[in-house]
């Protein structure tokens, strides 16, 4: 068996199967760059969106990870950017039920529509990563990585200073 392969065709199948119409909410979404974001997720999902963080800020998208020492409070016009395979996560739903209390946005990625999460979300972005040979929720954290990235190229394929942005704002203690 090749592994890779393997990977790749989950991966790539995964992705061919994800509702165009809900990623142009999503994109359509991001288009205020002077909104704030917060994003969240448990375990490896948390890593990918942190992941995201990261190159939102990269290109100018004031964003804060949820439970980070330095994250503001959120507030009625931000928005909550929520990973979550099985949209049940108790934390996870807690915290999108919160921030849409307050009067935030929130957007899903998950595998399920019928989700707790999803029921709360203003967009849902569905995962269809339901059957793999990868280990737990791999398959969605690798498809949500590649989903958010290609995000982050069609918020900036307008912009010939995207990369100067990136590099201006990319660490420099290390």
């Amino acid at each position: 068996m090749n592994s890779l392969k393997l990977v790749q065709d989950e991966i790539s199948g995964t992705l061919n199967l994800i509702d165009q119409d809900r990623l142009t909410e999503l994109t359509d979404a991001f288009a205020d760059r002077t909104r704030r974001w917060f994003v969240s997720g448990q375990g490896r999902s948390r890593l990918v969106a942190g992941m995201a963080a990261m190159r939102l800020m990269h290109v100018g998208f004031q964003v804060h990870m949820t439970g980070e020492v330095t994250a503001p409070s959120i507030s009625k016009g931000d928005f909550l950017l929520m990973l979550s395979a099985s949209g049940e996560t108790p934390v996870s739903v807690h915290l999108a039920r919160r921030a849409a209390d307050i009067g935030a946005g929130v957007l899903a990625i998950t595998t399920r529509e019928d989700s707790a999460l999803a029921a709360i979300a203003n967009i849902v972005v569905a995962v269809p990563a339901h059957h793999s040979r990868q280990f737990g929720g791999s398959l969605f954290e690798q498809a949500s990585l590649m989903l958010l990235d290609a995000l982050i190229l069609d918020l900036t394929h307008d912009d010939p200073a995207a990369y100067e942005v990136m590099n201006q704002r990319h660490t420099n203690l290390e």
